[in-house]
């Protein structure tokens, strides 16, 4: 999945336009930072959507933006220190998209914790109201991630796969092709690259 090693401008700036969606998503009171308090509001958006008592996914989905936080934190030494910038933010995700190891331990707890918690009838994969339900409660219309849905269904099942999820965010954060389905994650990237 790692596979930006080279790519065209167009495709950098596909890839830094989705960096851009995320950090504005995750900046939760729009005040231009990434912040300690973003990554723990926005791990609480995501652990919400497991049952209360679900501690083993909870954990694994805090784990992962507590690991998440704590690679930016790290590249970005000797800048801002517990602020991040979106000009930083991009350009740190840059460079794990270039040697994402840990960076695929991060999005691998979060990708577990959330198939895990959403995955009611434990079949290995999501169905597309699963899929709505759990792009809504962490901040994404229904018709966008219903859209997503269709996109990401790559063998038209009416379900997503645990490997097609997995490939999805992989391919979001981690890949830099226009025509990749995993780019509609959190929606359209059309007129971006």
């Amino acid at each position: 999945m790692n596979e930006l090693l080279y790519c065209d401008p167009m495709t950098q700036e596909l890839q830094f336009k989705k960096f851009e969606n995320v950090f504005t998503w995750f900046d939760q009171n729009g005040d231009g930072w990434l912040t300690p308090d973003d990554f723990e509001k926005m791990a609480a958006l995501f652990i919400s959507v497991a049952d209360e008592n679900d501690h083993k996914n909870r954990a694994l989905m805090k784990e992962g933006f507590t690991l998440w936080w704590g690679l930016l934190v790290k590249a970005n030494e000797g800048t801002s220190g517990e602020k991040i910038s979106k000009e930083d933010f991009v350009r740190i995700m840059k460079g794990v998209t270039v040697a994402p190891g840990d960076f695929e331990k991060v999005l691998s707890g979060v990708i577990d914790g959330l198939i895990g918690a959403l995955d009611r009838d434990g079949n290995g994969s999501l169905s597309q109201e699963e899929y709505v339900r759990m792009y809504d409660a962490i901040g994404v219309p229904p018709a966008t991630s219903t859209e997503a849905f269709k996109r990401l269904d790559r063998d038209g099942s009416g379900e997503l796969s645990y490997d097609e999820f997995r490939q999805a965010v992989f391919e979001y954060y981690l890949r830099a092709d226009p025509d990749a389905p995993g780019n509609w994650l959190v929606g359209s990237m059309e007129g971006v690259g």
